[in-house]
């Protein structure tokens, strides 16, 4: 009993130094982990999410994951989407194919779209960069939010070039931003464990931080509930908050939980909405130099994906007109621009479209998404009575 409480006490005051904006140790952070005082957890991050956020609107994004190949010479067990080299089902999109994509993404009102793949053995970066500058020809208004860490490593052993050349050419070529995927857990214990030919923790956080030094932005990301310690965890925030004050290039962070079906880790035990929601909270208290988080509900569904913007959350992440890889380890979530909208306002929050900086998209622009979108659902509940 007097452990319970000592525990309950010092769970009390790292919150309340967390809510009075004195950043948390390590150790801290590893208590509130341990804590199942979930309710307490997920008010103090609501606390400190609306003092970084005081306006009356959460954000939401539209865009599309576009993944322009599936053949990746690197092994994660972790993934259902990867194939072989040698895989019959290994695909790279046609040019006019991922500009069909595209077009489809604007139609709808989108800015944005994600650009990852595996890591492919065969294209040299010229190929990117000719993919690059054909999208911005074609859509000068789009934002190419692409190629993970682990590509951009990729693309510095194929090419036998320096990561800062590989990165400023890329950049040139017309990216935009670059999302934090490929991060699992920053530590190379687990990253031996569940990965082979891919990149490791320093070099992950490198390639961040030399495209920062070259002034551009990127999100970052945690995929938990494998084979890491809750220790570990916070070794990854710890890992991202350092690098963020550096840098200062980090916009967002966006956790969500390991899906094992279809994969090589199918027996791990899935990993349920407290957990997820906890994780959320301890990053929101934790991570005080990055300014946005981002909801999962293409992991976690409609209500928890709402309750995220009450555990430290500020920002519903994107409509998600395409994604492939939950898809394939058999999750599938599926929400309208309407259902995401009226999620927010059931908070009595204003929702607001935004950019890749967080950014709020015009008005005019805005409604005009709305109108499409809602066009777009029509003619989907039209085909689906046929």
């Amino acid at each position: 009993m007097m452990n319970a409480l000592a525990n309950s006490s010092a769970v009390h005051d790292i919150l309340a130094k967390a809510v009075a904006g004195d950043r948390l140790t390590s150790a801290e952070g590893l208590t509130l982990l341990e804590s199942h005082d979930l309710a307490a957890i997920g008010a103090a991050a609501e606390k400190v999410s609306r003092a970084k956020h005081s306006e009356p609107y959460r954000t939401y994004n539209i865009d599309r994951n576009i993944n322009y190949t599936n053949v990746c010479t690197a092994v994660c067990d972790f993934c259902a989407f990867y194939r072989g080299p040698k895989s019959e089902e290994g695909y790279v999109l046609p040019r006019e194919v991922l500009l069909q994509k595209i077009q489809e993404t604007v139609d709808l009102g989108g800015n944005q779209i994600l650009l990852q793949g595996g890591l492919h053995p065969k294209y040299k970066l010229d190929w990117y960069e000719e993919m690059l500058r054909d999208i911005k020809s074609r859509f000068p208004e789009v934002n190419v939010h692409g190629f993970s860490p682990p590509e951009l490593h990729h693309f510095t052993k194929v090419n036998n070039l320096p990561l800062r050349d590989v990165l400023s050419r890329l950049k040139d070529a017309g990216l935009g931003s670059v999302p934090g995927g490929g991060a699992e857990i920053l530590t190379d214990r687990v990253r031996n464990e569940i990965t082979r030919g891919k990149v490791m923790t320093d070099d992950w956080l490198n390639v961040m931080r030399v495209w920062h030094e070259l002034g551009g932005i990127s999100s970052s990301t945690m995929m938990f509930g494998h084979v890491e310690t809750l220790a570990e965890r916070i070794e990854h925030l710890e890992r991202l908050r350092s690098l963020q004050d550096e840098t200062g290039g980090f916009t967002a962070f966006i956790c969500w939980t390991f899906q094992p079906d279809n994969t090589e880790m199918s027996d791990v035990r899935p990993t349920g909405s407290f957990e997820y929601l906890k994780m959320l909270a301890v990053s929101r208290l934790f991570l005080d130099n990055i300014p946005n988080l981002q909801s999962s509900w293409v992991t976690q569904g409609l209500k928890i994906g709402q309750m995220a913007l009450m555990f430290g959350a500020n920002d519903m992440g994107s409509l998600m007109i395409e994604e492939n890889v939950v898809a394939e380890a058999g999750t599938v979530h599926y929400l309208s621009l309407q259902q995401i909208r009226e999620a927010i306002e059931e908070l009595g929050f204003v929702p607001r479209q935004r950019d890749v900086h967080y950014n709020l998209v015009d008005e005019n622009l805005e409604a005009k998404a709305i109108q499409a979108n809602g066009e777009q659902s029509a003619r989907e509940l039209v085909q689906l009575a046929v």
